[in-house]
């Protein structure tokens, strides 16, 4: 389950959170009556007491005080996050906004009461009831009610809202007021995780948004119940978040520990150059670094051999998902599956990673890449079962070939996977004349590349170079980063360079990512234009599992057609974060598994006393 709606650019998450593996059987429908608790967890006993005073990944005894700076890409225009409507500011979803459930971050997928005390799963499994803490307050003082939290929900559920939202929660028919601080959410039909992925809904004040239209609320000040507010920003420069003084939460077991700096400021840079120069004179204090070479050579200097900054990557045990050359598919160039790996088999990420990563990176191989939800070998068993039923609806090859991304490790050579790619495109109906690959129409083979990072230009050259040879045409072009947003928003462009996360426990979020519902719809994360009955089908399966087991065959399944369908040309990850800092911070010894860097600093970490 994957879901916090945040600032939208490259650079920075799409969805910025990793919320978070179940070995149990999942007890959601027990036929026992079920009793009211202040935890949840998604097929296994939540891992904390209900005693508990503390995550273990934090430090109790932080002290608090200080300043956190680090920089970002891009600008911003708006103080919403939760519209398609204009680039939202960084940090509002962590700081400003809350959620009724926190999730654990050493865990697969556990929740604990933070605006809730308790929760309550009906016996039919058709609704769930969420009874409000008495406490709860929004930054203005005023109460959290369960008026809010159908007002937040309606709000996010309406089409002023980001489609995601929709999407995600389609299963969550309504929210009724049941009294002051109770608040039931409807279901459609019995949905294994509903129950917990309502406690993930964001909630805002009513008299935020008053009487106006959802999508038309973007510089007034947010009101939410989270322990910061907005202090001042200048738009597209920066934006500096102060603590609430009077949070209502300070010594919540979920929150002891956490939120620990006075202020959190981002600052905006549209060159990575300068913003990189501008970390190391001092303008900003962490770096999260996504950029292999910056990372190999640039991250260095008398300031990092004196110890003022620290460079240092820290282990992961993040699902990391898939990140690709995507291809556009609601245009005929990229219809034929044949031309689709015929395309990827000119991307050489082996020459790539010794000539241009520093052999920092290891090739997605799945949707689901680092996680034992990745499909490999050949199906088998309960996979098996489940795939006959699509038997000449899907490549035969999902029967007979482990999918491997295309490779120039020995005995594999690029000038064999150019032979191969040929061939291909020639079964396709494209064949070389007139200083082109062509079609019967005789129409050349082109296409662009629509990038929002220039150090990117580096890595595709190559590719494009290569793409070349085959006769093919490719342009690329980097683009502003507002600009970038719209057009993957609105679906304009040919390929682009997409990241598709995933947690622990995959479920609704998937019908946004892959069903054929999502594919027209402006704003959602089918940015493929994936419209195939059996992916949608299969996405079901995973949404309606009804055990770990069963979750994890159907992702089997689901990422090996999505794989043999080659939707896009496999990228790179990294299991570890890479981190830059000025030796003015301190954290907990203990990591959690699954968490996003960003997250986890502004979160648990805590400026050091000045001596």
């Amino acid at each position: 389950m994957v879901l916090a709606m945040g600032r939208r650019t490259a650079g920075a998450l799409t969805f910025r959170a990793l919320i978070t593996l179940a070995v149990c059987a999942w007890t959601v429908f027990s036929a026992a009556p079920v009793l009211a608790s202040s935890a949840q967890a998604l097929g296994y006993t939540p891992g904390y007491p209900a005693d508990f005073t503390h995550f273990d990944y934090v430090n109790p005894d932080a002290p608090r005080g200080g300043d956190f700076v680090m920089g970002v890409p891009g600008s911003f225009d708006s103080l919403n996050p939760f519209t398609l409507r204009g680039t939202s500011a960084d940090g509002l979803t962590l700081l400003v906004f809350e959620t009724l459930m926190q999730p654990s971050w050493d865990e697969p997928f556990s929740q604990y009461g933070l605006l809730a005390e308790d929760v309550q799963l009906a016996d039919d499994g058709l609704s769930v009831t969420y009874r409000l803490r008495p406490a709860a307050r929004f930054a203005d003082g005023t109460p959290v009610l369960a008026a809010d939290v159908k007002f937040s929900f309606d709000a996010l559920k309406s089409k002023e809202a980001h489609p995601q939202y929709r999407f995600y929660w389609a299963d969550i028919i309504s929210a009724d007021v049941l009294d002051e601080r109770t608040v039931r959410f409807n279901f459609a039909r019995r949905n294994p995780e509903l129950h917990m992925i309502a406690g993930q809904i964001p909630i805002f004040a009513r008299h935020w948004v008053k009487d106006r239209p959802f999508d038309r609320i973007a510089l007034e000040q947010p009101i939410g119940s989270g322990p910061y507010r907005v202090e001042r920003y200048e738009l597209g420069k920066f934006i500096t978040y102060v603590r609430n003084r009077d949070y209502w939460a300070n010594d919540l077991n979920v929150r002891r520990g956490m939120f620990n700096f006075e202020r959190v400021t981002f600052k905006y840079y549209r060159d990575d150059t300068v913003q990189l120069e501008a970390f190391k004179a001092g303008e900003f204090e962490f770096a999260f670094e996504n950029n292999s070479k910056q990372w190999a050579r640039d991250y260095r200097g008398p300031k990092f051999a004196d110890g003022l900054i620290v460079k240092r990557e820290f282990r992961h045990r993040n699902n990391a998902g898939m990140q690709g050359f995507v291809f556009n598919l609601r245009g005929p160039l990229f219809a034929d599956q044949r031309v689709r790996r015929a395309i990827a088999l000119a991307m050489d990420f082996e020459w790539a990673n010794r000539k241009l990563f520093y052999d920092q990176y290891t090739r997605c191989y799945s949707y689901f890449s680092n996680s034992e939800l990745a499909a490999s070998g050949l199906p088998q068993g309960d996979e098996l079962k489940l795939l006959e039923r699509f038997r000449g609806r899907i490549p035969d090859t999902v029967f007979t070939e482990a999918w491997k991304p295309a490779s120039t490790v020995p005995p594999h050579s690029l000038r064999d996977n150019l032979k191969e790619a040929k061939a291909l495109l020639a079964d396709a109906g494209w064949r070389y004349r007139d200083g082109a690959l062509r079609n019967a129409r005789g129409q050349p083979f082109a296409f662009e590349i629509t990038l929002v990072q220039k150090p990117f230009e580096r890595i595709v050259a190559p590719f494009a170079r290569n793409l070349e040879r085959l006769g093919i045409q490719v342009q690329y072009r980097t683009v502003d980063p507002a600009i970038y947003q719209r057009k993957v928003e609105t679906f304009d462009f040919e390929m682009i360079v997409h990241v598709y996360p995933q947690s622990q426990s995959p479920g609704n979020e998937l019908v946004g990512m892959f069903h054929s519902s999502a594919a027209e719809q402006e704003g959602s994360s089918n940015v493929a234009g994936i419209r195939n009955p059996v992916v949608d089908e299969l996405v079901q399966e995973v949404v309606y599992a009804g055990d770990r087991q069963q979750l994890v065959t159907a992702v089997h399944a689901l990422d090996r057609v999505l794989l043999h369908n080659e939707y896009l040309v496999p990228n790179w990850y990294i299991a570890s974060h890479r981190v830059a800092y000025w030796d003015r911070f301190a954290f907990p010894e203990t990591l959690p598994f699954y968490y996003d860097p960003i997250t986890w600093a502004i979160s648990t970490w805590w400026k050091q006393p000045v001596n």
